[in-house]
């Protein structure tokens, strides 16, 4: 699947899962992520729960929901294979972007986090159909 293409021309929110190294649980909604020419996919992340959970468990999962009736979307699941926490960076990957006075303050605590893409599947069934 072309993921890129998906989420470039698919509409919805998702929601991240992840745990920490003790298997509490937290779900953060995020918007699509950025589809990288590697193949993995990025998120802009803020330095709270989703993301401390990553320093000690890799592995995460994000739902996609697609705007509209019914149950359609995909489910990515995730390994986290690097991360990097460059202004520059973050910034050229905002959607929105902020004014110039403001990047330097959003961007500290914030880091772009890579994942490589484990397995995806529908969001509902098991994609065996």
């Amino acid at each position: 699947m072309n993921l890129e293409l998906y989420f470039n021309s698919t509409d919805g929110f998702g929601v991240l899962a992840t745990s920490n190294g003790e298997g509490q649980v937290n779900g953060a909604v995020y918007g699509r992520p950025h589809v990288m020419d590697d193949g993995t996919v990025a998120f802009i992340m803020r330095h709270r729960r989703s993301y401390q959970n990553l320093l000690s468990n890799p592995h995460a999962s994000y739902i996609f929901i697609e705007q509209g009736d019914g149950y359609r979307g995909k489910r990515l699941y995730l390994t986290k294979v690097t991360e990097n926490d460059d202004a520059a960076v973050i910034e050229s990957l905002r959607r929105k972007k902020r004014p110039e006075k403001a990047q330097g303050a959003e961007s500290e605590g914030v880091s772009v986090v890579y994942f490589s893409v484990d397995e995806v599947r529908p969001l509902v069934g098991d994609g065996d159909q």
